[in-house]
């Protein structure tokens, strides 16, 4: 557990992609009225169908150290991979965050989001980590990307 809060707080202190850039294709500023947490991202797709993808997320995050850390790594996890593939990080980090400590989560798929599943346990603190999430999909829909074909994660 201490290992993952020190990749939290890494990745709060260190955020990866921080900073908006361009180009990009769509722009989504979300807020945690809960908390105040906001974050303003930009998603940059390339191709269309099966063949998109995600060639850059940037962002403009203030907030918890969760809500910045999340960030962070979903920009990790998601830029260079295909639309589809972003996807299904999405449904595994969104899996895991709500399942009250029930998946611990796939290293393989989320890679340091893992680093949250400790968060599942605090209601509370779930929308600061889904946060940048809930922007990025927001973002895609707005860059016309059709996020419909979602597989869910049996049991989910």
């Amino acid at each position: 557990m201490d290992l993952y809060q020190e990749l939290i707080l890494d990745h709060s202190k260190n955020p990866s992609h921080a900073g908006l850039r361009e180009p990009y294709d769509a722009q989504a500023h979300h807020v945690n009225t809960t908390c105040g947490d906001e974050v303003t991202l930009r998603v940059h797709v390339t191709g269309s169908g099966d063949a998109a993808k995600v060639e850059d997320v940037s962002y403009d995050s203030l907030g918890c150290s969760i809500s910045v850390a999340s960030a962070s790594v979903l920009a990790e996890e998601v830029i260079g991979h295909s639309v589809r593939e972003s996807l299904e990080t999405f449904e595994a980090m969104r899996h895991m965050l709500t399942s009250k400590g029930q998946d611990p989560g796939d290293e393989e798929i989320i890679g340091d989001g893992v680093a949250f599943s400790g968060v599942s346990k605090y209601p509370a603190r779930v929308k600061c980590a889904l946060l940048p999430w809930a922007a990025y999909t927001d973002a895609l829909v707005q860059a016309g990307v059709d996020i419909s074909s979602i597989t869910t994660r049996k049991g989910a």
